[in-house]
């Protein structure tokens, strides 16, 4: 039986955005800390913000659901991977569309960008990771890394290193600098049975790397060797998204189990289960989280294509 903590947090409902059509599948900040983009299943992009709780008028419609948006601020540009494998460069400025890649055969399903390296990175349901130039925007290399999905990817400033989740349950770890391989293991697997890795999040000091699976288990994983530190059966269903809190003292777990869960990142300890039994929560998978510094609010979307909106305490 799982232990709650209930002692130290305390969570309340702010809203319920709704506008999408279809189910929500990528969110990422937007263009200040109390706006983010929401992209899914109903093909467009919307701006939502935070203080007004309403939709900014913004909005972009693409040929192919979306399962992956990446907000650039230096640059001013949005990235949006679709189903059929294409990647669309917003122009935020000038509100246009600049540039289509279609250099995945699958869907994209995950698009980080790193200002050190100056490219950004996308996760192909072809097995590919590919690397991408931010100025040129033209494709500076690809890896074939699995005969599944490439699911996840996140970056750990303080080691210089790259973690990319893998459909085939695998995390590999490369130099962020070279992209050299340095590491794979075996992230999660279920009564022996090899199962995807759908997440991963290194913690904010860089010194542990939290991974999360189809096994519905919470992995942490000590940098450097990255030896299995804990393992916990955190969720009914598979995990889809860890994100921590802006001060990096919780972090949040979303699950297809329509559940998300609130950690102390410390301890390891469950502080706060949101659930429909307790809270205005969502009905269908949670796909995605976002936890602003802007009144510490988190930021849910989901298979029930409602974006919600919460606020985090501590007390």
């Amino acid at each position: 039986m799982e232990t709650i903590k209930e002692m130290n947090i305390d969570v309340k409902h702010i809203a319920t955005l709704t506008g999408h059509s279809g189910c929500v599948y990528g969110m990422d900040k937007g263009m200040s800390e109390h706006t983010v983009f929401t992209g899914g299943s109903d093909r467009f992009i919307a701006l939502w913000n935070l203080e007004t709780l309403q939709a900014e008028k913004f909005s972009a419609s693409l040929p192919a659901p979306i399962y992956a948006i990446c907000h650039i601020p230096e640059k001013n540009i949005l990235l949006a991977g679709t189903t059929t494998g294409s990647i669309h460069i917003l122009d935020l400025e000038k509100k246009e569309e600049i540039k289509i890649l279609q250099h995945h055969i699958g869907p994209v399903f995950d698009i980080q960008y790193s200002i050190k390296t100056n490219c950004f990175y996308t996760a192909g349901g072809d097995g590919n990771f590919a690397v991408c130039d931010l100025d040129t925007m033209s494709l500076l290399k690809m890896k074939k890394l699995s005969q599944e999905k490439v699911r996840n990817i996140d970056f750990n400033d303080t080691t210089s290193e790259i973690a990319v989740a893998l459909g085939d349950s695998n995390v590999l770890i490369f130099d962020l600098q070279t992209l050299d391989y340095k590491k794979d293991f075996i992230a999660h697997q279920l009564a022996e049975k090899i199962i995807g890795a759908n997440t991963v999040r290194y913690s904010p000091d860089g010194k542990f790397l939290l991974t999360g699976g189809r096994d519905a288990h919470l992995n942490i994983w000590k940098v450097g060797n990255y030896e299995l530190v804990k393992s916990i059966p955190a969720h009914n269903w598979a995990i889809y998204d860890i994100v921590f809190s802006p001060d990096g003292s919780l972090f949040a777990t979303a699950s297809r189990d329509k559940t998300i869960k609130i950690w102390d990142a410390k301890t390891y300890q469950i502080l706060k289960r949101i659930t429909k039994e307790n809270f205005e929560a969502h009905t269908h998978s949670v796909n995605k989280l976002i936890w602003s510094s802007f009144h510490n609010y988190l930021v849910s979307a989901g298979d029930d294509r409602m974006v919600m909106v919460r606020e985090v305490n501590k007390i």
